[in-house]
């Protein structure tokens, strides 16, 4: 069984009002300050359950998406009936996944009577690049040349989200139509390229001296190039701070 980090995490569930649930948590706690006497009594549901467990675990781990849950095997809700139903995870996953292991509490008008382990399935559904038509390598990853699909994310963990700035990236490799583009194929674009005339700045406290090079690598913003002083052919690594241009770090 994976490895779980222990946190409680409480939600209160109202087994009358199970469509603020399913939706914003805050209408859910509102509403849980009226008067337990002008509410029903009800059984809890596997689904009241769930809706209670996904804004749990997605705000834990921070997943952007639409996180759907749902159980690996059949779920037996406690025998009894109460007008207020609290849930405490007491037991998150090490990381979020297709199948995560929660430990969870339950109370029936702030009565504890249930602590469980499930095992449940997730999918995390959000949008991902494709390419509409074959991509060449070296090709800036421009939108007209990709659209936008939906996928799980749990499942497709290499992918592009949809929201990737599509300016800082180049493909790496050739993609062809109808692909799905994942890390793989990217690679941040180069600001400094490979035989170009590139600025060469190097600061000594107070003193800045500005001069040309040769660019004798590629090189992305941060990355370390070697770049050749046309005059004393000296060679001396540089970093990329910009379109064209690098710093030496004296």
């Amino acid at each position: 069984m994976m490895a779980v980090i222990k946190r409680v995490a409480s939600l209160l569930i109202l087994a009358a009002a199970p469509a603020a649930i399913a939706g914003d948590p805050a209408p859910a706690a509102a509403a849980a300050a009226a008067p337990a006497a002008e509410r029903a009594a009800t059984a809890l549901s596997p689904d009241q359950l769930l809706a209670a467990l996904t804004p749990c675990i997605q705000s834990r781990f921070g997943l952007a998406g639409d996180l759907q849950l749902s159980f690996a095997n059949p779920w037996l809700a406690p025998m009894r009936l109460a007008k207020v139903w609290g849930i405490a995870i007491v037991e998150y996953p090490s990381s979020a996944g297709a199948s995560m292991v929660v430990r969870f509490r339950v109370a029936a008008d702030s009565e504890t009577v249930a602590e469980e382990t499930v095992v449940l399935r997730a999918s995390l559904w959000g949008d991902a690049w494709f390419a509409r038509e074959p991509i060449a390598s070296g090709a800036a990853l421009d939108t007209s040349l990709i659209e936008a699909r939906r996928i799980d994310y749990f499942r497709m963990r290499n992918a592009i989200p949809v929201g990737t700035p599509d300016t800082d990236f180049v493909l790496s490799r050739p993609v062809q139509a109808g692909a799905m583009l994942t890390w793989s194929d990217v690679g941040h674009r180069p600001l400094v390229k490979k035989g170009d005339i590139v600025e060469v700045s190097a600061r000594e406290g107070l003193l800045r001296v500005t001069l040309k090079g040769l660019a004798l690598q590629n090189g992305s913003l941060g990355d370390t190039v070697t770049v050749r002083n046309p005059e004393s052919l000296k060679v001396i690594p540089a970093q990329v701070v910009g379109e064209n241009r690098v710093e030496v770090r004296l």
